[in-house]
């Protein structure tokens, strides 16, 4: 399983930026590849992504939630991947670190894919925390 790490800070409490990150749901109004998410109840969801030239789709549970420290997920089909946004207090704020785990079982798109998925997790990373940061400050 390929795996990207990023990480920002986030200039508010780590109270503050959990709260909004548990909200799974509204990630597709944080960055611009996140098509749409549908809430399937039971801390499941289904994201539409468009990103590398395609669509995807794939139904993710969240398996983990310790507020405000720790939100983990895991792909249930579609893109095998799994997921965790890590926050620690830090004097500027809130240091998010998200890890994220993938695996494509098709060679030809896994070449493509991870050729584009480090820039792309992390400019989508980026978008949502920036957006995140914005709501909180607004």
């Amino acid at each position: 399983m390929a795996t990207i790490e990023h990480s920002e800070i986030v200039k508010a409490s780590p109270e503050r930026v959990f709260e909004l990150l548990r909200r799974v749901e509204d990630f597709a109004d944080y960055s611009d590849l996140i098509r749409s998410i549908d809430v399937l109840g039971d801390d499941r969801y289904r994201w539409h992504v468009r990103a590398v030239g395609m669509d995807w789709a794939f139904d993710v549970e969240v398996t983990e939630i310790q507020a405000p420290h720790t939100l983990a997920w895991e792909s249930l089909d579609g893109v095998k991947n799994q997921g965790r946004y890590r926050l620690s207090e830090v004097p500027e704020g809130t240091e998010v670190s998200l890890t994220l785990g993938y695996e494509i079982h098709n060679r030809f798109m896994e070449k493509a894919v991870n050729k584009a998925a480090k820039p792309l997790v992390g400019k989508v990373s980026r978008q949502i925390l920036e957006r995140v940061e914005a709501k909180l400050n607004a």
